[in-house]
């Protein structure tokens, strides 16, 4: 089965993102062929520093390869450097209707977020990211909850292209992972962890043990002293418990149990040395790709020539049946 899945190259990757995306790649890479790309283009649609764009790119790079991501597994590259992206972007906005567009829900969101830069490249940000998973005739596509609309628009172009057109691609599901596909923020667990919000309410996966120790030990939590897992009435406690199951494999109610006469500083401190632990092997990689940065690059464009492959073939099939060949 082809998998197809990308990230923004906007700051650093925090331990939402691993749970609910790549922690999943990782597993994924095993028994399918996986197709992962740094979402440069998507990242454009909000404001960005271009002079820092290029070092984002390398870092999140990085983040990917130290995280567990095998090359030799998955072809790994950068978006824009495939320019098939934009042009299958292009075709496709010829069979999506605009209602289809203002409808979304992350475009609305980002709208109110991003006043002064609602641009048209928000609105059409959909139909890029189908392109991103056309393009590879993917069957399966891991994403989070906030993406399952795009997922469903993917399908229903694909679906069109091929009544129009003739049969050409699949039309692909949305994998989430059963649990953990959303850790919320940790000063506001009513929200979901995200890297735009402020530095205190994410884990990022380099952070140094003295950081998340401080982190989780500040993490906001609810009233009474029982650690038990109740999303309405203690959703603080709840994010914490899905952070720790995820991360040590247990199960919630194994969890409840061991910490059963003891109180939420108990379980805090438990909890960051689980999280300290389970980073170090990825703070240790990260050191050494930093030192080989040709060897990065390589491996970057190794991937590029891999994506460009299929690229190529799909465009190729698209032009002739669409009569531009």
């Amino acid at each position: 089965m082809r998998i197809v899945s990308g990230i923004q190259p906007t700051n650093e990757i925090h331990i939402g993102n691993y749970i609910g995306a790549i922690k999943q790649w990782i597993s994924l890479q095993e028994k399918n062929e996986c197709v992962f790309f740094i979402a440069d283009l998507h990242a454009l649609t909000t404001p960005y520093d271009p002079k820092n764009l290029q070092e984002s790119i390398t870092k999140i790079f990085i983040s990917y390869i130290a995280a567990g991501l095998n090359p030799e597994k998955s072809i790994i590259f950068v978006q824009s450097q495939v320019k098939e992206h934009t042009e299958l972007c292009w075709l496709l906005n010829t069979l999506c209707p605009i209602g289809e567009l203002q409808r979304m829900t992350q475009f609305k969101e980002k709208s109110k977020k991003h006043i002064e830069y609602i641009n048209a490249g928000l609105l059409n940000y959909p139909i890029l990211m189908a392109a991103d998973i056309l393009l590879y005739k993917a069957e399966a596509i891991p994403v989070g909850k906030d993406q399952e609309q795009h997922v469903e628009l993917t399908r229903s172009l694909a679906k069109k292209f091929n009544q129009k057109f003739g049969e050409t691609f699949k039309e692909p599901k949305a994998l989430m992972s059963k649990e953990g596909a959303k850790i919320m923020s940790l000063t506001n667990p009513k929200s979901k962890m995200s890297k735009s919000d402020e530095a205190k309410s994410c884990i990022f996966l380099f952070d140094e043990p003295e950081e998340i120790q401080k982190k989780i030990m500040s993490a906001q939590t609810d009233s009474g002293k029982d650690v038990i897992y109740n999303i309405t009435k203690k959703p603080g406690i709840a994010n914490l418990l899905t952070i720790y199951s995820l991360l040590t494999d247990k199960s919630i109610q194994e969890i409840e149990k061991q910490f059963k006469k003891k109180n939420y500083s108990d379980f805090k401190k438990s909890l960051a040395k689980v999280v300290i632990d389970y980073l170090e092997p990825f703070r240790r990689k990260q050191k050494e790709l930093l030192s080989r940065k040709v060897y990065v690059q390589e491996v970057l464009k190794q991937g590029q020539r891999r994506a460009l492959t299929i690229a190529q073939e799909t465009m190729k099939e698209v032009k002739e049946k669409m009569g531009l060949v």
